[in-house]
């Protein structure tokens, strides 16, 4: 990780670390509390100024569209590439980088920063980064929106004045407070109704147990539509069916999703119909099917298997040792589909590192491109989500088979060794 050293950075360099050792050995045995505190005082402010130069060097590479010619639409993920950030953490400083660097205009004038006095306070190290993003996420709302220009203006100076002796969180409160008060009409009146809400969230577990669904439906259509869905199935099967009504609403609930797999009237998803595929390690196979895995992870028993087996929805793959599929159950389409399917039984998702699409939300990408005659073959694919299969067309990452599992090799100004990187959970397939 890293980018190439530029003139004269190994002095500089030099120096960092002699002063990064100081400290250390400040707080080192022999030092009192009065000393140790002192440390930890300087640390905060050169990791304040430390944020204010990566901040500063982001937005200028932003602007200079250093990221831009290296195939990264978006900064944050070229970021998260290059230092081994989480997404959110390289958006933070992106989203920071907007707000406090000085803008230029079409002309080439220098316009200020959007938040002047926060910016001022970040410069000067009063206030750190998560300070910064606060005072962001607040001045950007709807209420914020509504506020006249320059009372919003008077409201900065004031939220960044505040924000040198409040914790982030505290902040957060206070400066939302504050910008309620300044939006005295509120939103504009509006005789329609609320909109309304009605999401569902599909959380697997990643010890493989399952996983977790929170749902609300506003809409009554809908909600009545499942919930007469769930009624029809739930009752009791039996006198003695001692099963609590949660219980038999929770399978009745996978019995209708099961009952619409296996009729087949569900949309295609990532370019095939939706199946579930059961990975089968060779040595569980060789025992008689004691355990195999399902496509989000989950683990699946004996005696579930056992069930899933007399389906013809279902999709049996054979794994060896090292996760790689041996065998493909013999789909009813043509010969990509089943390839398509010994790549999801291996990638299970795209095989970026660090992204966490699934299978659904994932495309198959030649290694090798068909245009070059690259097979359409499992050593030859590799499944990608769309940010990954556009970033591998236009930028200097490497994408190759390596042991039978996909491994990224990525361009020199991000590792000067290029270094190659695996999904650190290809394991959860072996």
């Amino acid at each position: 990780m890293g980018v190439c050293p530029p003139t004269g950075w190994p002095p500089r360099n030099r120096l960092l670390v002699e002063a990064v050792a100081a400290l250390d050995g400040a707080a080192g045995p022999g030092a009192t509390a009065e000393e140790r505190l002192s440390v930890l005082t300087l640390c905060e402010g050169a990791v304040r100024r430390l944020d204010r130069v990566t901040v500063s060097t982001v937005a200028s590479l932003d602007r200079d569209g250093a990221f831009a010619e290296r195939g990264y639409r978006n900064p944050a993920l070229a970021l998260a590439d290059l230092l081994n950030w989480d997404r959110a953490e390289a958006r933070r400083r992106t989203v920071v980088a907007e707000q406090v660097h000085p803008r230029i205009a079409l002309d080439g004038t220098e316009l200020p920063a959007v938040l002047p006095a926060t910016a001022q306070r970040f410069a000067e190290g009063r206030i750190g980064l998560r300070h910064v993003h606060v005072i962001a996420t607040v001045l950007g709302s709807h209420a914020a929106r509504r506020v006249d220009p320059e009372r919003l203006a008077g409201a900065e100076a004031e939220i960044a004045e505040h924000a040198c002796v409040f914790t982030p969180a505290e902040l957060h409160t206070w400066a939302t407070r504050l910008i309620d008060a300044l939006d005295e009409d509120g939103p504009a009146p509006d005789d329609t109704p609320p909109p309304q809400r009605n999401t569902l969230k599909v959380v697997p577990h990643r010890d493989g147990s399952g996983g977790t669904l929170r749902g609300r439906f506003d809409d009554p259509v809908l909600f009545d539509a499942i919930a007469t869905a769930v009624d029809a199935l739930a009752a009791p099967r039996t006198a003695t069916d001692d099963r609590s009504p949660e219980e038999r609403q929770a399978e009745a609930l996978a019995e209708v999703c099961a009952n619409s797999l296996d009729d087949g009237r569900l949309p295609e998803t990532g370019g095939r119909r939706p199946v579930i595929s059961v990975l089968i390690g060779l040595e569980d196979l060789q025992r008689r099917a004691r355990g195999a895995v399902l496509d989000f992870g989950g683990r699946c028993t004996p005696q579930s298997l056992r069930m899933l087996a007399c389906d013809a929805a279902v999709v049996p793959i054979v794994l060896n040792g090292a996760g790689q599929p041996l065998d493909i159950g013999r789909a009813t389409r043509t010969v990509p589909e089943g390839i398509r399917r010994a790549v999801t039984a291996r990638d299970r998702g795209c095989a970026h590192p660090g992204c966490d699409r699934s299978p659904s939300w994932c495309e198959v990408h030649h290694i090798v491109p068909w245009e070059l005659w690259g097979e359409t073959s499992l050593a030859n694919c590799v499944m990608l989500c769309k940010v990954h299969h556009r970033l591998l067309h236009h930028s200097a990452w490497i994408v190759r088979i390596r042991d039978g599992l996909p491994e990224f090799v990525p361009p020199r100004w991000i590792d000067p060794q290029q270094r190659p990187r695996r999904q650190s959970d290809y394991a959860r397939v072996a």
